[in-house]
């Protein structure tokens, strides 16, 4: 499947969640099995001679895609979530949202120093929770080989807030 085919998976919604917003919405892509095949097998081949032992998903969508990436990769897999949804001890990174605030935790024994991690997400747009997520994969001392993600708003501007990471995004708008 090309990248045009597979865009064709991708359904804006306008207006939403507000308006002046066009939603790229993931769920024919989702709902399609050649699709969703095709987005995750794209999404780890870059990093296939990388060493990733892990891969950290950031909550929800993005582990829809990373639980698959990591199988790929033969790693493991670290849930990123919204806070108080981990029950272990955790660590917790808050970040400014152009419209608020909001935090992302990591149980504490996720990650150590030796592990080589890739951050997926399905979407990066002004880098605020992907950057909350390299944050706290950084304050383990490991390394971070890259992000991958489905879906790229490239004039949100987000990858230049990353601090010069990899960033591999299969489909940019």
């Amino acid at each position: 499947m090309n990248l045009e085919q597979l865009a064709s998976y991708i359904r804006d919604i306008p207006d939403f969640p507000k308006p002046g917003i066009i939603f790229k919405d993931i769920t024919p892509l989702l709902r399609d099995p050649e699709a969703m095949a095709a987005a995750c097998e794209l999404l780890a081949e870059p990093f296939r001679d990388s060493g990733v032992t892990a891969v950290a998903a950031i909550e929800s969508r993005g582990f829809i895609f990373g639980s698959v990436v990591a199988q790929h990769l033969g790693a493991g897999f670290v849930p990123i979530r919204k806070p108080n949804k981990l029950p272990y001890t955790r660590r917790r990174h808050e970040y400014v949202l152009e419209y608020g605030s909001d935090a992302l935790e990591i149980h504490d024994d996720a990650l150590t120093a030796d592990d080589r991690v890739l951050v997926v997400d399905d979407l990066l747009a002004t880098g605020g929770t992907v950057g909350a997520a390299t944050h706290l994969i950084r304050g383990f001392d490991a390394t971070l080989v890259g992000i991958a993600t489905v879906i790229e708003l490239e004039f949100l501007g987000g990858r230049q807030k990353l601090d010069g990471v990899t960033v591999h995004s299969i489909l940019r708008y």
